[in-house]
């Protein structure tokens, strides 16, 4: 399994921008698909975005689909989201995700895809 750590939460009022960070251990980060998934307080875990192993294909949650950015650096081992017209509604932990799956956008929203989980980082949209 791969080692997950990710950075970049912090306070952010409506409107705003963060871009948080994943970086992973070991030598084949490259083999994994990657994932951001979310909770907010009282609700299950959500996937948010997801990316393939080295094509570039993505796939977004409805609710996120154009303000929000998924890419990886396979040289650095880490994998970004980019988060654009923040809003209170997007208040939650995230945590980013890696599995050895089939990149398909079925099995990528599923939290039993995933085996390895970094431990969150609160992202809050306050004013």
């Amino acid at each position: 399994q791969v080692q997950l750590v990710e950075s970049g939460g912090g306070l952010v009022q409506p409107g705003g921008s963060l871009r948080l960070s994943c970086s992973a251990s070991g030598r084949t980060f490259s083999s994994y698909v990657l994932a951001w998934f979310r909770r907010a307080p009282g609700n299950e875990r959500e996937f948010v975005a997801g990316i393939a192993r080295s094509s570039g294909r993505t796939s977004y949650a409805d609710s996120v689909k154009g303000r929000f950015t998924i890419s990886r650096d396979n040289t650095k081992n880490t994998v970004y989201l980019q988060m654009n017209s923040l809003s209170p509604e997007d208040t939650a932990v995230y945590y980013c995700a890696a599995s050895s799956i089939p990149f398909s956008s079925v099995l990528l929203t599923s939290v039993r895809s995933f085996t390895s989980w970094g431990q969150g980082t609160q992202v809050t949209v306050s004013s």
